[in-house]
């Protein structure tokens, strides 16, 4: 779990972060969302300690981040798997040598248990016969792939996506929702995503955040988003005919099984 506490950030004079409050539970895919400029990628980076906080709190578990040692700082950053936006990959690695970076980096675990463990989390992300390869050798959903598998090799419990599904198309990033989900769920981790894509908002948002102008304007799941009369929301969700008429549909079934 993730508990933030009136979040504020400027950058040379200019406030980014509005004093934002907001809970990220275990076991949920929790999204971000807004407009460009609305301050989402902000709070990202305040989340994952690139920036820091002008004033309020972030807290994992109850130890707020900013309160810690130096030691216990870097305890919870090794708690933190990250899938960046553009897969990130290290291009003179192959897949293998991707996946396992992390164990080799910040654990002491044998050369044994590290291939363990990397061929668990590749075949968990279906990538089976895909070792070998270079990151030049696969395609955008396959790099994907790699990158949560590297995210989550060190067993996180916090899990954070940088636009998951940019550059994909519809089905593979269905496929990566999907995923992403799956493993929320099986490992109880707490996931936090910031993105673009209504898609992932419909299919996988159990936890959404809606960012406008600096201030948190509307939270809910995607069930609420289908109900809410936040103008702010409407506005930026429904803005293409296809969603238009999914919510129409919802709305209608919704008031049919409330009479």
């Amino acid at each position: 779990m993730i508990e933030v506490k009136n979040l504020v950030k400027s950058f040379q004079g200019v406030t980014v972060l509005k004093g934002i409050s907001t809970l990220f539970e275990a076991g949920k895919t929790n999204l971000i969302i807004g407009q460009s400029g609305s301050g989402k990628t902000v709070m990202l980076k305040s989340l994952l300690g690139i920036h820091v906080p002008d004033s309020g709190a972030i807290s994992f578990d109850g130890r707020i981040y900013a309160e810690l040692s130096n030691d216990e700082r870097r305890e919870v950053r090794t708690e933190i798997g990250m899938v960046f936006q553009g897969s990130a990959l290290f291009d003179s690695m192959n897949v293998e040598e991707n996946v396992s970076f992390p164990l080799k980096m910040f654990t002491n675990k044998t050369p044994k248990e590290i291939k363990e463990r990397v061929d668990f989390v590749i075949e968990r992300v279906n990538l089976k016969d895909a070792h070998h390869k270079m990151p030049s050798e696969l395609s955008g959903g396959m790099q994907k792939r790699v990158a949560i598998a590297r995210a989550i090799v060190n067993n996180p419990k916090y899990l954070f996506c940088d636009e998951p599904n940019s550059g994909l198309d519809p089905k593979t990033s269905i496929v990566i929702d999907n995923l992403i989900q799956e493993i929320t769920k099986e490992y109880n981790i707490t996931t936090v995503i910031n993105s673009h894509d209504m898609n992932s908002v419909m299919e996988i948002g159990e936890k959404i955040v809606f960012l406008k102008d600096g201030l948190k304007a509307w939270e809910g799941s995607n069930k609420d988003i289908f109900i809410t009369d936040n103008e702010a929301v409407t506005n930026f969700v429904y803005s293409s005919n296809l969603f238009k008429k999914v919510r129409q549909t919802y709305l209608e079934e919704y008031y049919k099984n409330q009479k």
